[in-house]
C-alpha cells in the first residue's frame, strides 16, 4: 500500500509516496480550475490558478541527499512562473537567433503529450530547493515554452537520475530531455537537438582593484592566474594564453580563497559558477569579472539544448519556434536575470 502525505495551499499541492524501497515526490498544479487527485488511501485536492500543469516525479528520493546544491538566494522562490514583461531585459544576455530568420509554428494537434525529463542535481538549472520543491531555470523555461506553444494542457516534467534520461526518452516514457545533455556526434545519431538556449562561457575574475581589459594577451605576463587543475578551463587557458603563468588547484574552494587573500591575481573558470561566488558572503565583496567572455565551443560545446528522439523531430521545430519567440520578447533574458543575479555575460 502506498503511503501518501499531502499538503495543499494557494500555490501548489504536493505529496510523498513510498512503494516498496522507492519513494516518489509529486507536485500537482491545476490549470485555471480545481481538480481532485487521489493516490492510495488519502485524497489530495489542490486548488490553484496557474499557467501550466506539471507532474514532477522524483525517482528514488534518497538520491536528493547525495546532491551538492549551491546556497543561492532564489531557492525560496515560487514555482509558479510570474508574468514576464514583453520588453527585452536590460542585460547582456546574447541573442542566438537571427531576427530575419523565419521559424514556422508546427501543428501540434496530433501530439497528445509533451513530457520533459530532467535531473535535480544541476543547480541553478534544475534542483530541489530549500522547501523540497523542484525548481530552476530549466523548469521555468519549460513552463514558458509550453505557454508560448499554447500547449500547457499536455506539458509535463519529470525528474529522473541522470543515467536514466536517455533510456526514458528512447523507450517512449517521455518526449524530451532538458538537463544539459551535450550533443556529441554519437548522440546526434539517436537524438535531435534544438538551437542553444544558453551558453556557459569561461570568464576571468580578479580583485576589484586589479584592472584587466581586453585584449588580455599582453596584460597577463606579470600576473598569476588560478585554474582548477586538469579541468576544461585549464585546457582553454593554456591554449589561449600559452605564454602566461597559471597555477593549478586541486579544488575550486582553495583557488577562490587564494584569490580573495590576494595570493594570486586572477582565476579563470566557469562564468555561471563564478557569478554565484562573486555575490556570496565567502567572496567578501572582493572581486569582479574582468575581460570578456570566452565561448570556446571546441572545449565547452555548443551550449544548452533540448533533446528529443529523431522520430519526434516535430517537437524540435516547436521548441525552436518557442525559443525564438521568447528571445524576441525578452522572456529568456528575464529568466536569466532571475536565476543569475550577477551577470556572467
Amino acid at each position: 500500500m502506498a503511503s501518501v502525505y499531502s499538503i495543499s495551499n494557494h500555490k501548489a499541492g504536493y505529496a510523498f509516496e513510498t512503494i516498496g524501497k522507492r519513494s516518489y515526490l509529486y507536485f500537482i498544479f491545476a490549470p485555471h480550475h480545481s481538480f481532485n487527485w487521489t493516490t492510495g488511501p488519502r485524497p489530495m485536492k489542490p486548488v490553484m490558478s496557474a499557467t501550466l500543469m506539471l507532474n514532477f516525479r522524483q525517482i528514488t528520493w534518497p538520491y536528493r541527499d547525495r546532491m551538492h546544491i549551491r546556497t543561492i538566494a532564489f531557492c525560496a522562490a515560487s514555482l509558479v512562473l510570474p508574468g514576464i514583461s514583453p520588453t527585452n531585459a536590460a542585460s547582456d544576455f546574447p541573442h542566438y537567433w537571427d531576427g530575419r530568420e523565419h521559424v514556422a509554428k508546427p501543428d501540434l494537434q496530433a501530439v497528445q503529450r509533451i513530457r520533459f525529463v530532467t535531473t535535480v542535481d544541476y543547480p541553478p538549472f534544475n534542483f530541489i530547493d530549500s522547501t523540497g520543491r523542484i525548481s530552476g531555470f530549466n523548469i521555468d523555461l519549460v513552463r514558458a515554452i509550453c505557454n508560448e506553444l499554447k500547449a500547457t494542457a499536455i506539458c509535463q516534467i519529470e525528474a529522473r537520475p541522470w543515467n536514466e534520461l536517455q533510456q526514458t526518452v528512447e523507450n517512449g516514457e517521455a518526449e524530451a530531455i532538458i538537463a544539459g545533455l551535450k550533443p556529441t556526434a554519437a548522440l546526434r545519431e539517436k537524438f535531435a537537438f534544438t538551437a542553444p538556449y544558453m551558453r556557459l562561457p569561461a570568464r576571468f575574475v580578479t580583485l576589484k582593484e586589479t584592472v584587466l581589459e581586453e585584449p588580455l594577451a599582453d596584460k597577463l605576463d606579470k600576473k598569476v592566474v588560478g585554474v582548477v587543475a586538469d579541468s576544461v578551463h585549464q585546457a582553454i587557458f593554456t591554449d589561449y594564453f600559452p605564454n602566461d603563468r597559471w597555477v593549478g588547484y586541486p579544488t575550486r574552494e582553495l583557488m577562490l580563497k587564494d584569490l580573495r587573500d590576494k595570493k594570486i591575481d586572477a582565476v579563470f573558470g566557469d562564468g555561471s559558477d563564478l557569478s554565484f561566488w562573486i555575490g556570496s558572503p565567502e567572496a567578501q565583496n572582493c572581486c569582479a569579472f574582468a575581460g570578456g567572455r570566452y565561448i570556446a565551443p571546441q572545449f565547452l560545446g555548443d551550449g544548452l539544448m533540448i533533446a528529443t528522439t529523431t522520430k519526434n523531430a516535430v517537437l524540435i521545430d516547436a521548441f525552436n519556434f518557442a525559443l525564438k519567440s521568447m528571445e524576441e520578447k525578452g522572456t529568456t533574458a528575464e529568466l536569466y536575470l532571475r536565476y543569475f543575479p550577477v551577470n556572467f555575460y
